[in-house]
């Protein structure tokens, strides 16, 4: 049994991104042999074929080849879960801030901000990553796997940097904050 094979078979069945390490396991095999095998793979896949091996969320996934999106999402119709603004605030708050409370989000937004949270909880883009060491204890919220591979990012450095005006921003609020501490 090829080690190529193998390995396009493990992602074939896989339904998130699968980590090198893992392929490793279940194949019995070194992590260098499946790296060399998941190179392998990307080359044979990026010659011919509509599919392809992308690296996502910390991982590696089988995906068609974005010449095909369009005959892909008329037989599909999937139905777009689209994110309200307020999410998308939410879930901006939380990915450049994490780990972040409640408190924490409320404060940066100006509103409050539970019923955002909530529902990006049960859409898994942010989850539960803690609790602050603080009085109270309260929970501190991170993004997901699911986060990353919704907007197709490998890891959090993959974010957009933000503008001076928002660091700016952050920097006035900090300095706010402290002042409110020592009064």
């Amino acid at each position: 049994m090829d080690i190529v094979d193998s390995v396009m078979a493990l992602l074939f069945v896989a339904d998130a991104p699968v980590t090198a390490e893992s392929l490793a396991r279940s194949l019995s095999l070194g992590e260098g042999q499946v790296e060399q095998a998941l190179e392998v793979l990307q080359s044979r896949l990026a010659s011919a074929g509509p599919l392809q091996v992308v690296r996502l969320a910390g991982g590696w996934q089988l995906c068609t080849k974005p010449d095909f999106a369009e005959a892909i999402a008329v037989f599909l119709k999937p139905q777009r879960q689209r994110l309200s603004r307020s999410l998308m605030e939410v879930l901006a708050v939380v990915a450049y801030k994490q780990p972040i409370t409640l408190a924490e989000i409320d404060q940066a937004r100006g509103v409050q901000s539970d019923y955002s949270v909530r529902q990006l909880a049960e859409r898994r883009l942010v989850q539960e990553v803690g609790r602050k060491p603080t009085p109270g204890r309260p929970v501190l919220y991170g993004t997901t796997q699911q986060f990353l591979h919704q907007f197709n990012l490998n890891d959090l450095t993959g974010l957009p940097k933000l503008s001076a005006e928002m660091k700016d921003m952050e920097a006035v609020e900090a300095m706010a904050q402290g002042e409110k501490d020592e009064a």
